[in-house]
């Protein structure tokens, strides 16, 4: 076979494999095949350690999800009143008084909360349980 002809062969291959309805082999962000164009949905990080705070938001930015970072419960309920998150990520010490807060609130008291512990702190479970949660 000439390179002429291998080369052809693997252009057809590509144009073969972009023909497909979705070439991923793993679900990527938070998009979903229902959201308009260019929507990512707004993930409010609320924790009170920086750097456990800016780890989860580099994993969700990574991810392609839009990350509004908090570091606590005075600053998450300004952000959320100003920029209405579709989901809260929260590790934060005094959770109780952000849930009493968003809780007399209206406007807040509907978004999601998953709460960050030892058990789904690792990526992978973490982002399930984000996904798990966008999907209710």
């Amino acid at each position: 076979m000439t390179s002429d002809e291998e080369q052809a062969r693997l252009d057809q291959a590509e144009r073969d494999r972009r023909r497909l309805s979705d070439r991923r082999t793993t679900p990527r962000g938070g998009r979903r095949p229902g959201d308009p164009q260019g929507y990512s949905p707004l993930i409010l990080v609320a924790d009170d350690d920086a750097n456990s705070g800016a780890r989860c938001v580099a994993i969700l930015a990574r991810l392609r999800f839009a990350v509004a970072p908090a570091h606590s419960v005075d600053e998450a309920i300004k952000i959320m009143s100003s920029l209405h998150p579709t989901l809260i990520v929260a590790r934060l010490k005094d959770e109780v008084a952000l849930r009493k807060q968003m809780a007399g609130n209206p406007e807040l008291g509907d978004i999601p909360i998953v709460t960050l512990t030892p058990e789904n702190d690792a990526p992978q479970i973490m982002i399930e349980d984000i996904r798990k949660a966008l999907r209710r």
